[in-house]
């Protein structure tokens, strides 16, 4: 039976089926999230176990903790097998938090509790254009970070996790060997920066973001043997951008801003950037009507979270730049969602 077929019936589905799959995707969404908070995956890493195992480890129901699993199996996350034991499919293998790529963090964020309690209120970002964040929790969801530290840190893994499907498409995407010094703004703990480094051995950069943010760099940067190349600078790319660099990279940067402060911030990146000086956006674009596209479904996480965020199309972006003071050059697409857009200072 197909992994998207959670039904168990033979065939394609009929329309009310398919339909209802879409509608109860929550149950999977948190299913997913348990799983990922409990730490289900880390527990099967050396092979299959018994659910009553996992639970002791977990410290959780036995009987709960088998019905999750089960489900997990439904949707392909988990393989069930004889007496209630349980293995890793390589969908589920990428739940555990110690494998390149994991999607561990961003399955945490995705289901914790002040996502979720945004997204039930859905609705009223669709009915004002206004965030849903704000109207739950009353502030937007960056300054409410700033004072929530430990949610902060579920968003910051959760950064660096979806990076992991990403920050290599980008630096084998992308040449990076004409960039004496390349800026990351708003680059979290580094793994962005990390991969790039790594692929370009000449390169030499720096990591600017929110003091408590890049307070997390160093051990990643340690890790990946590039902390010698590499400056970090703390600030607010809304306030300024860092001196010294002949290009600045911003990756899902722009799509979490409306359109004047997008502007501002490439305008304070115009500021700092030599003659010629280069932006490099790193975004999923909207595809035509006709086409599938990530950046459609994620375009509603802008709506609910972000302070009037959006996805935006080629064209709109490059009316962004020209506003910013660059002038888009082209878009080189990687082996994943996203884009390097690219802009020449003007």
């Amino acid at each position: 039976m197909p992994k998207d077929n959670w039904f168990g019936v033979p065939g394609e589905l009929p329309p009310n089926l398919e339909l209802l799959q879409l509608v109860v995707g929550k149950w999977a969404a948190q299913a997913v999230y348990a799983a990922a908070e409990i730490g289900i995956a880390d527990r099967l890493k050396d092979g299959p176990r018994r659910s009553a195992d996992v639970a002791r480890e977990c410290g959780t129901s036995d009987d709960a903790t088998y019905r999750l699993m089960r489900a997990l199996s439904n949707i392909g996350v988990l393989e069930e097998r004889a007496e209630r034991t349980f293995a890793l499919t390589s969908v589920g293998q990428l739940l555990r938090g110690d494998v390149p790529g994991s999607m561990r963090g961003f399955a945490r964020f995705v289901g914790y509790a002040p996502t979720w309690a945004a997204w039930g209120e859905m609705v009223h970002s669709v009915k004002t254009g206004q965030p849903a964040f704000d109207h739950v929790f009353g502030q937007n969801v960056f300054d409410w970070f700033a004072k929530h530290l430990d949610e902060s840190a579920v968003f910051d893994e959760a950064m660096t996790s979806i990076s992991g499907t990403e920050a290599e498409a980008v630096a084998a995407g992308f040449d990076f060997s004409r960039i004496t010094t390349l800026a990351d703004v708003g680059g979290g703990r580094g793994f962005q920066l990390a991969t790039i480094l790594k692929a370009t051995p000449a390169l030499k950069a720096i990591l600017f973001d929110l003091p408590h943010v890049v307070a997390g760099a160093p051990p990643l940067l340690r890790e990946h043997g590039i902390e010698g190349r590499v400056r970090v600078a703390a600030g607010s790319f809304l306030e300024s951008a860092p001196e010294g660099a002949d290009a600045i990279i911003m990756k899902h940067i722009l799509h979490d801003w409306n359109d004047e402060d997008a502007v501002r911030i490439l305008r304070n990146c115009h500021q700092v950037l030599p003659a010629g000086g280069r932006v490099l956006i790193v975004e999923a674009l909207v595809p035509p009507p006709e086409q599938s596209g990530w950046a459609k479904l994620l375009d509603l996480e802008m709506l609910v979270l972000t302070p009037r965020g959006r996805e935006r199309t080629e064209m709109e972006f490059a009316a962004l730049m020209s506003r910013g003071g660059f002038r888009l050059t082209r878009a080189v697409p990687t082996m994943s969602p996203v884009a390097v857009i690219e802009g020449v200072k003007h």
